[in-house]
């Protein structure tokens, strides 16, 4: 009698364990980039997406479209760069149209009249991070990430939403701190950010963005209440307080202030090649913030489709990022290979504002501005 239940037992175990491995091997066949297409665009329509099963249906599509018009924040240098070699890649799609979107004001504008579905000529558009969830229910509902991880879009995974499958991050950034090497030595330069809490560093002795975007980065990373203890910290500092970039790094230059806080790297370097004094340095410091940006999606009611796919795919492939690389200096993908910001971070630590956290930023920033005390650039940095 023992030894029929213990043979019973053992041929349960060798049932369950068949079992197990044949559950593993479906599993692990189902996830294959090469393995089942039909299966991933199954498992995309039952989620309200759509699923083009090969590039050549792509191809094909924009074949018979053979238009392309796209709203982006890039500038119209680099677009106009992106144009030519995607036409050379593309000669069927005869017209293209790639107009700037800037500003605050402008991206809400368009944010109005996309909710109002009076948006129907674009094809693709930026998506401001400030107002990105509203965005959502407005673009097609393309399984971008579905395609990129089978590998029918030859657009790296990561640079996609991973909860919407439909917007690719096509260029990053990150921050830094920018000193002028003549009024700083550099071992008196932070090594951390909690560097500039130093007594030495008290009243008027560095710049701080009354605009808070590095410190929503550092919110990802280190944490919100960490981040919020260390605006309030940063405030008791006694900063100058300024707006935007261009003229803090030119009163750097000019001698008149020595340190700018989170300072945008991209900006920085961009200053420091036309410095005739050779004075302005950028200091990568860890963690290092960083946070996605120009994101890019399909409108809802996007009238040449497929070349819109192309585009995405070609702003992230090497041939692209290449090209953002050479115009629009260090703001390309950090999860693009071989890209100069992916080269500069790689073994760092870094607190990316990323897909987990983008939804964040907002809030994060206006807290950020509170605890700032709401102040005003100080004159001359407006």
């Amino acid at each position: 009698m023992t030894n029929r239940t213990e043979i019973r037992a053992a041929f349960g175990s060798v049932v369950f364990l068949l079992g197990v491995c044949i559950a593993a091997h479906s599993s692990l066949a189902a996830s294959s980039p090469a393995g089942a297409p039909s299966g991933a665009k199954q498992e995309s329509t039952a989620r309200g997406y759509i699923f083009v099963p090969s590039h050549s249906e792509i191809v094909d599509g924009a074949k018979k479209e053979g238009k392309l018009r796209v709203l982006g924040s890039l500038s119209p240098n680099t677009y106009k760069q992106m144009i030519s070699v995607f036409k050379k890649r593309y000669p069927f799609i005869t017209e293209i149209q790639v107009e700037e979107i800037t500003g605050t004001d402008t991206p809400q504008r368009f944010l109005l009249e996309l909710k109002a579905g009076r948006i129907t000529q674009w094809d693709a558009f930026d998506m401001a991070p400030d107002y990105y969830s509203e965005y959502i229910p407005h673009i097609k509902k393309f399984d971008i990430l579905g395609m990129a991880t089978q590998r029918i879009l030859a657009i790296p995974p990561p640079m996609v939403d991973p909860k919407n499958f439909n917007v690719v991050s096509v260029a990053s950034s990150i921050h830094v701190v920018a000193y002028n090497k003549k009024l700083i030595s550099e071992d008196n330069v932070p090594n951390t950010w909690e560097d500039f809490l130093k007594p030495v560093f008290k009243g008027k002795k560095f710049m701080v963005d009354i605009r808070p975007q590095g410190f929503a980065a550092l919110a990802a990373g280190r944490g919100e209440k960490w981040t919020m203890d260390y605006a309030a910290k940063i405030a008791a500092q006694e900063p100058v307080w300024v707006r935007g970039q261009s003229r803090p790094l030119s009163a750097m230059i000019a001698g008149e202030q020595a340190l700018l806080h989170l300072a945008y790297y991209h900006s920085c370097m961009r200053s420091a090649k036309k410095d005739p004094t050779g004075s302005l340095g950028c200091k990568v410091i860890e963690p290092v913030p960083a946070r996605l940006q120009e994101f890019a999606a399909l409108s809802s009611s996007a009238p040449h489709s497929y070349s819109a796919l192309l585009w995405l795919e070609f702003q992230s492939s090497p041939e692209g990022q290449n090209l953002i690389d050479e115009y629009e200096p260090l703001n390309s993908s950090i999860y693009a290979a071989d890209t100069a910001l992916a080269k500069i971070t790689q073994g760092k630590k870094l607190s990316v504002n990323n897909w987990e956290t983008l939804h964040n930023t907002a809030r994060w920033q206006q807290m950020v501005f509170k605890i700032f005390g709401f102040p005003r650039a100080e004159e001359g940095n407006k």
